[in-house]
Formats: structure tokens, C-alpha cells, sequence
């Protein structure tokens, strides 16, 4: 496995993401900021307040804060929708980024109780949000990112949306990828999230910045988000980095959601036509998907690590073991953009070649 990832990084073109992640990204989004430009302070200042200010009328809500990370943001927004409706336990998929990826830090911190919501292979259904007892809180994730990136139908997030409402259920929604999902939904990030009631967004994954998330909502769950934020320790005395870098790069690549998109369902359909390789969805809903290979991890890995050392071209660092055959995650963005095509075609005459 090592020498997947080792291979990967010394590729010269990837398929996934915006290139490598290496000190050049903060670097040239630094590249016009003057030597002048003032930190924020602990949460204040010209730079960080106008930037919440654009996300928040992005969104279609009334405040905004800037957090450090994604983990930090969300824990926080259940923690206040469960104060508020005074009620401890919130509802959300089994593969949920809380679930699994975070160390249990919201029941460890909060004394919140957690309940999940259908299979772990498949999205939630309607029926089974309405089967649940009474919670503060539900989350969504658009796309589920854990099950391949697929997502519900708009008119089933409008019923959802609509019976939170009625039952005075708030509504949070994981946007890590937003805005990736647009040109699927062929809605605007307002549309989207008129239907919930807070909003995380992310600035590292399709945006391709540093590091840091937005925390969207009314005037009156924002207040208290900052003064979590302190709590935390996520009021850095400087967060004009991350700030800096997530506002060049949105700005550079929020208008080319769709193209991503476009690449995405173009390259799925060109996998899935390849013996042995299949992705999942089938079909992609935004410029994520995962990817199957037919095989066991060591013969998977010796494979690819051959590929990426004969094209230079990095298909992924890492595989995962499923049952009989191995998987990886593939988001689509400039890198995919950059590459040429007899580089792309002999990737493909490699991958017919070792999985046919």
C-alpha cells in the first residue's frame, strides 16, 4: 500500500483534485495580497467579516462564521439546535462524517444522544425520517459521500424539508460539497439551503483552498456559534490564511462546478466500459464517485502502483478492501482538466489491460 502512495505522489498528473496539495496553493492565492493587508483578531477584522458577510448572502441566510474546520462547525450547530428546542438527541445516516470520522467528540462533548437513520449501503428514506421519535435535530449530507456521493431527488429534499417543519424538527445541512452539487440539482446554493435551517459548507474539498468551513444560519444560532467557536479554541488569534486562501479559490472555481460535473459523468461512463472496473453511482451526481476494482488489495495495488509508474498519471494513493474486490474515491477538478489526451488514453490501455 505504501508504494500506491508513494507512486501517487510522484506522479506528474493526477485524475482527482486540483493538483498536489503542497505550500504552491497558499502561495499563489497569496500572489496579489498586499504586504499591507491587516489580520483578523480573534475572530474580528476587515478580512473575516466581509467574507462571512458574502457566504451568508451566498447561502440566502442572515450570518455566517468562519470556523477552522468542518468538524468543529457541525458539532457546534447540533449542540445549539438540541439547547435550543431543548431536546438532546438528533438524527443522521450511520455513515456520517460525526459517525465516523470524528472520534465520538459529539457525545463525548455534548451531552447529546445520537440516533441513525437507515442502512448504511443506501440514502435515508422519507419514511424513515418520519418513523423517528421526537428529535431536535436531523442532518443531511448532500452528496453521501461514504456510499459513492449519490443524493436525493430535489422534490424528496422538499418533502423532507417541508415534514422538519412540521414537526418543528431543525434541519442541518452537511455541505461539505454544496456546491459541487448544483449543476445536478440545477438550483442555486440559496434554493438549497432556503430548505435548511443551518448550513456547513467546506473550503478544502471541491473549492481546493487550505482548510477551513462556514457556518450558516439566522442572526439568532450564529451568536451562539461564535461563542462555541471560542469555546472550542477555533477564534485563532489569526485566521487570515485559511480566510485568504478560501475566498481566492472560491472565487476561481465556484463557476466551474458544471464543467466538473460534465467531466465526472464522462469518465464514469468511460470506466464503467472497462472489464473488471465499475463505479458507483453509475452514474455520477456531482464530480465525485467511487471506484471498483475487481480483485484483492495486494493484486489491486500492484496494478495501479504499475500504471502510475508506467503513464506518470495518478489514479489514487490508497485502495480499499471490499468484498472481492478493492475501492477508492475520484473528485474531479483542474488536475482532470490538465490532462492531455493521449496521457488520459494510455491510462486507459493500462487499466483494459490489467483488470479485462
Amino acid at each position: 500500500m505504501n508504494n500506491l502512495r508513494e507512486t501517487f505522489q510522484q506522479t506528474t498528473g493526477q485524475i482527482s483534485g486540483h493538483g498536489k496539495r503542497n505550500a504552491s496553493v497558499l502561495k499563489t492565492a497569496f500572489s496579489d495580497v498586499s504586504d499591507e493587508l491587516p489580520s483578523d483578531q480573534y475572530g474580528t477584522g476587515s478580512v473575516i467579516q466581509p467574507f462571512e458577510q458574502k457566504l451568508a448572502a451566498t447561502l440566502g441566510k442572515e450570518d455566517a462564521v468562519f470556523f477552522p474546520s468542518g468538524t468543529m462547525a457541525q458539532q457546534i450547530a447540533l449542540r445549539i439546535w438540541s439547547d435550543e428546542t431543548s431536546n438532546r438527541t438528533v438524527a443522521y445516516h450511520p455513515l456520517c462524517h460525526l459517525e465516523i470520522h470524528e472520534q465520538n467528540g459529539l457525545k463525548e462533548l455534548h451531552p447529546i444522544d445520537t440516533l441513525l437513520v437507515g442502512a448504511a449501503d443506501r440514502l435515508m428514506t422519507l419514511d424513515e425520517i418520519k418513523a423517528l421519535p421526537e428529535i431536535a435535530c436531523l442532518l443531511l449530507e448532500l452528496p453521501q459521500r461514504e456510499i459513492g456521493g449519490v443524493a436525493p431527488s430535489f422534490a424528496e429534499l422538499e418533502a423532507i424539508s417541508r415534514h422538519c417543519r412540521e414537526q418543528n424538527i431543525r434541519l442541518h445541512l452537511d455541505g461539505a460539497r454544496l456546491f459541487e452539487m448544483l449543476p445536478y440539482y440545477e438550483k442555486t446554493a440559496v434554493e438549497i439551503a432556503a430548505l435548511f435551517d443551518s448550513v456547513y459548507i467546506s473550503f478544502y474539498k471541491g473549492i481546493g483552498g487550505i482548510a477551513g468551513a462556514i457556518l450558516a444560519g439566522p442572526a439568532a444560532f450564529c451568536q451562539p456559534a461564535r461563542i462555541w467557536k471560542r469555546r472550542y479554541g477555533g477564534d485563532l488569534i489569526s485566521l487570515y490564511p485559511y480566510i485568504v486562501s478560501a475566498d481566492y479559490y472560491y472565487e476561481l472555481r465556484k463557476d466551474r462546478m458544471a464543467d466538473y460535473y460534465a467531466d465526472a459523468t464522462q469518465l464514469a461512463e468511460r470506466l464503467n466500459a472497462v472489464s473488471g472496473i465499475h463505479t458507483t453511482p453509475e452514474v455520477p451526481v456531482s464530480n465525485m464517485f467511487h471506484l471498483h476494482f475487481a480483485g484483492e488489495v495486494d493484486e489491486v495495488t500492484e496494478k495501479l502502483t504499475k500504471i502510475q509508474e508506467t503513464t506518470g498519471i495518478g489514479l489514487s494513493g490508497y485502495v480499499v478492501a471490499k468484498d472481492g474486490y478493492c475501492s477508492t474515491e475520484i473528485s474531479l477538478g483542474d488536475a482532470y482538466r490538465a490532462l492531455d489526451s493521449d496521457r488520459l488514453n494510455a491510462v486507459f490501455q493500462q487499466l483494459e489491460h490489467a483488470f479485462a
